[in-house]
């Protein structure tokens, strides 16, 4: 195997191999290929599913549905290689509990840490924050300041909305924080529709406007900033989670939920990771991938690293070299690193840079060519560069016409 195919498969292992599926809908909906590899299909719901949550686009609770059945159904092998053979049909039909999916909110809570419903019914909701970070600050560590906006139980009225035992079951909808509208559609035919109670905004409870307590409005919480410091230890991932906990919004009678920062790794324009590796590639000219050369290279904490090619070492145009210890630094011990690997592009000098009659004295210091026995039967051609962009309109062109020929055999001419 070449550097350069090897590189290729240091740099896309987490494409995997072509997968022949029976349908592609839920890698689809989750933006990513039939070949994706668990960790690709965790970030594509990660992305997803906090763009998407009911909290910040309150109108795509059916995309958020679906995106947290597409990741049940991919992350999980067995139920991923069922559907990969015989698509949604074979969800539904095998295993013990068919066609059945969790909770996408349960989902959601169990992958950012919140526990699910039981725990939902005990605490407040977890607030999850995407948190943009840098690749050095993943390599140095980093301590961040992010603002929020949280509810505060109140402080006048202790969470009781008003004066204590001015508060009472809402006489529109008795308490259920709902309203039941059945309107006729049809002859015969009547469509119940099911709202938010809007006298008491969904509570079920309702206070007198002038027992209202004066801060919260009667809301029982006010809201206020608060400023949070994340800590970014040496090493740590793109996706990691940093829980803050009891941090997230307060409720009357509920233990506070927890802030989870999840990081989103920025590229970078020299370095990439791959696990506790760096990658880089470094273009040198011919005459150094031939002769020998110095170069140097800025670490992520700024260091520069002096690397040497001995003379007589031939670089091929791919070829891959690393350092030692010089890689990411590993979360359960920052002294100890990955490795930096470099991958050399050889740039070759351009057309007629050498004087045809100096082309000899160079052939001579090179390894000697390869005889061909060139024979009188044999036909000459010409070799000329080959355009990709004019092919691929050519074969454009020839599919066309031939969805324009008569199909189905000889066509009779008719009178």
């Amino acid at each position: 195997m070449s550097e350069s195919s090897a590189l290729s498969e240091c740099e896309t292992a987490a494409l995997g191999a072509a997968t022949m599926v029976k349908e592609t809908a839920f890698y689809d909906t989750l933006c990513v290929k039939p070949s994706a590899t668990p960790d690709e299909i965790k970030k594509a719901y990660r992305k997803l599913a906090l763009k998407y949550h009911p909290d910040k686009n309150p109108n795509e609770g059916e995309k958020f549905k679906l995106i947290s059945q597409a990741y049940e159904v991919l992350y999980d092998p067995k139920k991923r290689d069922l559907y990969d053979q015989g698509g949604e049909q074979a969800i539904k039909e095998g295993g013990p509990s068919g066609g059945n999916f969790s909770s996408p909110m349960d989902l959601f809570d169990m992958f950012f840490g919140g526990g699910g419903r039981m725990n939902r019914e005990k605490r407040g909701k977890n607030v999850v924050h995407q948190l943009s970070v840098s690749l050095e600050e993943l390599y140095n560590g980093k301590s961040r300041k992010l603002a929020l906006q949280k509810n505060l139980i109140c402080n006048k009225c202790e969470g009781h909305g008003g004066k204590k035992g001015a508060m009472g079951k809402c006489a529109t909808c008795k308490g259920r924080g709902v309203q039941i509208h059945i309107q006729q559609i049809g002859p015969g035919m009547v469509q119940q529709i099911q709202t938010m109670c809007s006298d008491c905004s969904g509570e079920g409870e309702r206070i007198n406007p002038k027992d209202r307590c004066k801060q919260c409005n009667g809301k029982k919480v006010i809201r206020e900033k608060k400023i949070l410091e994340i800590h970014i230890k040496k090493g740590m991932k793109d996706g990691q989670k940093i829980v803050m906990h009891g941090e997230g919004d307060q409720e009357p009678d509920l233990e506070p939920g927890d802030v989870v920062i999840v990081l989103d790794q920025k590229d970078h324009e020299v370095f990439q990771r791959q696990d506790d590796n760096l990658v880089m590639k470094m273009e040198i000219p011919l005459v150094e991938a031939l002769c020998g050369f110095k170069r140097t290279i800025k670490t992520l904490d700024g260091r520069i690293l002096q690397i040497a090619l001995v003379p007589g070492e031939v670089i091929k145009h791919g070829h891959l070299k690393c350092i030692q210890n010089e890689g990411m630094p590993l979360q359960r011990d920052p002294f100890e690193k990955g490795l930096l690997i470099i991958q050399f592009l050889v740039a070759f000098p351009a057309d007629h840079w050498l004087e045809p009659a100096k082309l000899p004295l160079l052939e001579a210091l090179l390894p000697p060519r390869e005889e061909i026995m060139i024979a009188d039967d044999m036909d000459e051609v010409e070799l000329v560069e080959f355009d990709l962009k004019e092919q691929s309109r050519r074969s454009r062109g020839e599919a066309y016409l031939e969805d324009e020929r008569p199909r189905g055999g000889v066509q009779c001419q008719t009178s």
